[in-house]
């Protein structure tokens, strides 16, 4: 009797074990597609243990109470139909199983080319985790309910193009794993700054590309991806140089920061975090990654991307999803408003002939440079408040212009006027050159102008000081045409 009392404690005690070391994984976890010759010695550099599961859900069906993908399709052509004022539905391509990727924007003007900034939400980057499509489906309803009534809904749409992409990977979700129909981690799919993966187009996973090619035909300002398993707000870089888990900073590291506080600030708990300061964290920090997504956002379409890690259990119940929309309402009106609460903003033209030109931002002191639109020529540079800036506009051909500004908790307008390079050509530019000037030279000058032509060239004078008068007036009344209803506080042409 004492023998089978101690056997059955035996395997009570190992079935504990057992059970304790089942943890998850939120962005990293090894996997084949990671580059060989990464680990440091450590598993910490790939894999992160969050925490330990409560109960096993092995024996429950995951998915009861979520949207599968047939019926998060029906969802979003519904909402196309009933939100259709406000909103169209597209496709930016199929999954490896030919599942299209569905795309919800949201806008007063949806579809239309507007000297706006453009945000994106993307869920279900990794197959089992699903809460961002569900979250995801319940901020474009919201939106629509409240966009007449509610203060900051009406603000998003009126000066924002969303798009709202609630499944990156709806193979790996049907199949219930992280990969994609061909079992490849989607974010470590992208090109990376620091080795040579992903460098061949025909190598990446159809849902890659079709990311890739929609940042190509969308300008966006700034986005980010939900994730689960953890809750933090997580800023680039994502890896590092010499693989090593350490802080590392991009470029605009304190507008990252202030992004993601803005989030992790206007959530429920996350900024109560015990793990990570603030709730925020780098992601290199935390752990390296290659191949991710957000890093080439940055790098590649002048995109501010997070990586949002929004609940703790990966696969929560269902019935936990209002719970879970209402802990990251806040947060995700929030950051998408960030793109005209904060921040310097404004139009790029030409002085000669009042048109838009599409030139590039630079702030000195950073290296990053921001493009503007091309058709508007209009920009968007997030930046973080408090502090003075020099904001510098160069196009090739026209003569750059920089302005100080200084940032505070309110966004700012600055439109550049660009004046063209004038090079001389011919006999007058050799002339300059040459400072060959002798005494015939200038007596035949003086002679040209005492004859005849000096009244034609004195007509020709006020000829284009008028025309050149029409056109500063049609440049003023493009500026004031394109200006944002819900614009900053400041303005300034330079």
């Amino acid at each position: 009797m004492e023998t089978k009392l101690f056997s059955f404690l035996f395997l009570l005690l190992a079935l504990t074990f057992i059970s304790s070391l089942h943890c998850t994984v939120a962005r990293g976890g090894l996997h084949s597609s990671i580059p060989s010759g990464f680990s440091n010695g450590s598993h910490a550099s790939f894999t992160r243990h969050l925490f330990e599961e409560i109960r096993s859900q092995r024996s429950i069906d995951l998915g009861k109470g979520y949207l599968t993908n047939f019926d998060l399709e029906n969802a979003i052509i519904e909402f196309g139909q009933r939100c259709s004022n406000i909103s169209r539905i597209y496709s930016i391509g199929k999954s490896v199983n030919g599942v299209p990727l569905w795309v919800i924007e949201i806008s007063d003007k949806p579809g239309e080319q507007e000297a706006e900034p453009a945000f994106k939400y993307i869920g279900n980057v990794h197959g089992d985790e699903p809460v961002g499509r569900e979250l995801l489906m319940f901020l474009a309803n919201w939106i629509c309910d409240n966009h007449l009534k509610d203060p900051l809904a009406s603000l998003i749409v009126k000066n924002v193009h969303l798009h709202i992409l609630p499944s990156m990977n709806p193979d790996g979700f049907a199949l219930r794993r992280r990969g994609n129909a061909n079992n490849i981690d989607l974010n470590r799919d992208f090109p990376d700054q620091f080795f040579p993966i992903n460098d061949d187009v025909n190598s990446r996973q159809p849902e890659t590309r079709a990311i890739m090619n929609w940042l190509s035909d969308i300008q966006f300002t700034a986005s980010a991806t939900l994730h689960g398993g953890a809750l933090v707000a997580n800023y680039p870089w994502d890896g590092t140089q010499d693989k090593r888990t350490n802080y590392y900073a991009c470029p605009d590291d304190e507008t990252f920061r202030f992004m993601a506080s803005i989030y992790s600030h206007s959530h429920y708990n996350m900024s109560f975090s015990k793990e990570f300061h603030e709730g925020i964290t780098n992601g290199a920090s935390w752990y390296p990654i290659y191949g991710g997504m957000q890093d080439w956002n940055y790098i590649h379409a002048s995109c501010f991307e997070l990586t949002l890690e929004v609940s703790d259990n990966k696969w929560p119940a269902a019935n936990e999803l209002l719970t879970l929309w209402e802990y990251n309402k806040k947060s995700m009106l929030n950051l998408v408003a960030s793109l005209v609460k904060t921040g310097v903003h404004g139009r790029i033209f030409s002085s000669d002939t009042g048109r838009p030109l599409p030139a590039s931002i630079t702030i000195k002191g950073i290296n990053y440079t921001v493009k503007a639109g091309r058709t508007f020529a209009d920009y968007h540079r997030l930046l973080n408040p408090g502090d003075r800036y020099e904001v510098v506009a160069t196009i090739p051909g026209y003569k750059s212009k920089t302005t100080c500004i200084w940032l505070d908790e309110g966004p700012m307008t600055v439109d550049f006027v660009l004046d063209p390079e004038v090079t001389l050509k011919g006999n007058v530019l050799q002339s300059v050159n040459g400072c060959n000037c002798s005494s015939q030279n200038r007596f035949e000058f003086v002679e040209f102008f005492s004859g005849g032509h000096l009244e034609v060239y004195s007509i020709v004078i006020v000829v284009l000081g008028f025309l050149l008068l029409l056109f500063q007036r049609r440049m003023k009344f493009n500026l004031s045409k394109h200006s944002r209803s819900a614009g900053p506080k400041r303005t300034a042409v330079v």
